[in-house]
């Protein structure tokens, strides 16, 4: 069996070392790893494959153009021609960037079969291009590898029972990756910035959505200001995002610190008291270390945890924000829940990609 993975982002890297790993172990399989260039990450050296098992990439891209069209028309060309070459029996994409749209699109035009890791999800938002994306992909895909079953529910309201695919419920890679990296971890990212476990909050915001509106980041700022008098906030922060409360001159109480890696951002987040954030992978590892999440979106793919009272939605609202801090410092939260599988999913899609 030969695979071909199309990634763009770091995140991406950190799900394929899943299923990666569960290649190693199929005889006669071989993967060949196509990285687009979309998220240019200074951090992703030698070391940080090392460090993470991950396998290098075959081919480098280097695509990162600013509008979505060219960056996306690029990208399909350039795998178009590495398809071409290699004649793959699948090709492998995850998420929602536009590199899985690109591999998508590139592969459907030569008839390659395409699997889906991270499919049917949806937030209803099509001004998001990630909406976009992922509809796209799982329309062209003949493996859909659900993470949940309200993705798979997603997949059945659509109408795919009447179409030609295999729709198949695996769990979430991101929690194989969670329970794998945080036995190897060795961060001192909480001796390095002298905080204590449960002490302090873990915040994140990058979504264009609240850095780019000074009403919606400035209402998230005072919330964190106003948190930050009870319990240390520590905010990894986005460039974008300094760049923005820099130019709307917005004050800032809390410990903003530079973005970090994986290993690190794990150990906040598994010591963290709670977790705010506007980011979706974020909420789910939030779950898979029992830390209650706010989310500051008006939507989420993540329903199931909303559902389950481990993470409310309260969009960029001052008052919403503390209300739902306020509500979760008071509650425990639920034992026993398994809504993302048993950490192997990585397992379960390469056997099969293998039948």
């Amino acid at each position: 069996m030969k695979v071909v993975t199309v990634i763009g982002a770091r995140p991406q890297f950190i799900k394929a070392a899943v299923v990666s790993r569960a290649f190693q172990q199929i005889k006669d399989c071989k993967e060949i790893i196509i990285h687009t260039g979309q998220h240019y990450d200074a951090n992703m050296s030698d070391i940080f494959f090392e460090e993470m098992s991950i396998p290098k990439p075959t081919y480098q891209l280097n695509i990162h153009e600013s509008l979505h069209g060219a960056m996306t028309a690029k990208m399909v060309m350039g795998i178009e021609t590495i398809l071409i070459d290699e004649k793959p029996d699948f090709l492998l994409v995850y998420g929602d960037t536009n590199s899985t749209l690109a591999g998508s699109i590139a592969a459907s035009k030569l008839h390659v079969p395409i699997a889906h890791v991270e499919a049917g999800l949806r937030s209803f938002n099509m001004k998001m291009p990630e909406e976009v994306n992922r509809i796209v992909t799982d329309r062209l895909s003949k493996h859909l590898f659900c993470p949940t079953e309200t993705a798979i529910q997603n997949l059945k309201n659509e109408g795919y029972d009447n179409i030609d695919c295999n729709i198949h419920l695996t769990g979430d890679v991101m929690l194989d990756a969670a329970l794998y990296y945080q036995k190897k971890n060795n961060s001192t990212i909480l001796k390095t910035l002298n905080i204590a476990p449960n002490n302090y909050f873990l915040c994140t915001i990058h979504r264009a959505e609240n850095t780019n509106e000074i009403g919606r980041l400035s209402s998230i700022i005072n919330a964190l200001n106003e948190l930050n008098k009870q319990y240390k906030v520590i905010v990894p922060l986005h460039p974008r995002t300094v760049k923005y409360i820099a130019e709307y001159n917005l004050k800032t109480e809390f410990a903003i610190i530079d973005p970090v890696g994986y290993f690190d951002m794990l150990q906040l987040i598994a010591n963290a008291r709670m977790i705010l954030t506007d980011s979706g992978g974020l909420q789910k590892e939030a779950f898979f270390f029992h830390k209650f999440c706010i989310t500051l979106r008006d939507e989420t793919e993540w329903v199931e945890l909303v559902q389950n009272d481990c993470n409310k939605l309260v969009g960029a609202n001052e008052e919403k924000i503390l209300l739902a801090t306020q509500y979760f410092l008071k509650s425990n939260f639920p034992q026993h829940l398994s809504l993302y599988g048993n950490g192997r999913a990585g397992d379960k899609i390469a056997a099969i990609l293998n039948q």
